[in-house]
């Protein structure tokens, strides 16, 4: 799994002009599934982002976690994430999971997040969305399972 994670101040997502998912602070997550991609990449992963230390202390040190802060997590499901771009002018998808594969760990990924009393919205998977946020830093950050 490969996610890009933004910190954010507000967040939203729309599908067909409706407002599907949004937040206030916390987290929007571009999450990226690979064929190899199990339910333990989901388990590490999910650990990993509700516990990095990318919030401001009153230090102004990042020394806080997204369960420290209480913030939320909008999470969008973005297979162009394994988009291939070095041959051709046009990605090689291939590396990422068939639909199937990709919506149960998908989905998987997001209890466990709830699982941990973090309060998720989604974007609706499969569909085009436009994604509005306001990035908080901006902190941006590529975190992968392998």
């Amino acid at each position: 799994m490969r996610i890009v994670l933004q910190r954010s101040k507000r967040a939203s997502v729309t599908v067909n002009g409706e407002i599907v998912g949004e937040i206030e602070s916390g987290l929007v997550l571009l999450v990226g599934i690979t064929h190899e991609d199990t339910e333990e990449d989901a388990r590490y992963l999910a650990d990993k982002i509700v516990n990095l230390r990318i919030f401001e202390d009153e230090n102004d040190k990042m020394n806080h976690s997204l369960i420290d802060v209480g913030g939320s997590i909008l999470s969008i499901s973005q297979f162009t994430l394994y988009g291939d771009c070095r041959k051709g002018r046009r990605p090689n998808f291939m590396g990422a999971a068939k639909p199937e594969q990709a919506k149960a760990i998908y989905d998987y990924f997001n209890r466990l997040l709830q699982e941990k009393n973090i309060k998720v919205e989604t974007g609706e998977f499969g569909a085009m969305m436009d994604v509005s946020l306001i990035n908080d830093g901006p902190v941006t950050l590529i975190v992968d399972s392998k």
